[in-house]
């Protein structure tokens, strides 16, 4: 039998706290999402003033990311080029991004409230706080 990685609460704090430093300098209000491998809910952080319609928006971005293994972006750009793809199970708008480790995905985090790219960089920066323990 195999054994996997998996997100770990400590995990979901520390990616949650570096992407909410990220927002927060850069004064994004947004919602910051973190699923499991299978694009179930860990965490969910609403920041003050993000629209309520972020939540379900950084929700479905992460769910896409964990479930294709790749970022939303890709979704979308593969969609701008074939329209036919757009019955797949993803969210096609930048801001969802995989968690990989040891070339397995653990998870992902979707970010929702400004520019699809600033949702991105604020997802980056979250993972990337992870990689450092």
């Amino acid at each position: 039998m195999k054994t996997k990685p998996i997100l770990t609460q400590q995990d979901c704090e520390k990616i949650q706290a570096a992407a909410r430093a990220e927002a927060v300098k850069n004064k994004w209000n947004v919602t910051i999402a973190i699923v499991d491998d299978g694009g179930h809910l860990l965490s969910l952080i609403r920041g003050d003033g993000a629209a309520p319609v972020t939540a379900e928006i950084a929700t479905m971005k992460a769910h896409g990311a964990a479930v294709a293994r790749r970022s939303t972006k890709i979704a979308e750009e593969r969609i701008a080029s074939r329209p036919a793809l757009i019955k797949m199970p993803v969210l096609p708008v930048q801001g969802g991004v995989p968690i990989m480790h040891d070339g397995q995905c653990v998870g992902a985090v979707g970010v929702s409230g400004v520019q699809s790219h600033e949702d991105e960089q604020v997802c980056n920066a979250g993972i990337a706080a992870l990689a450092q323990a």
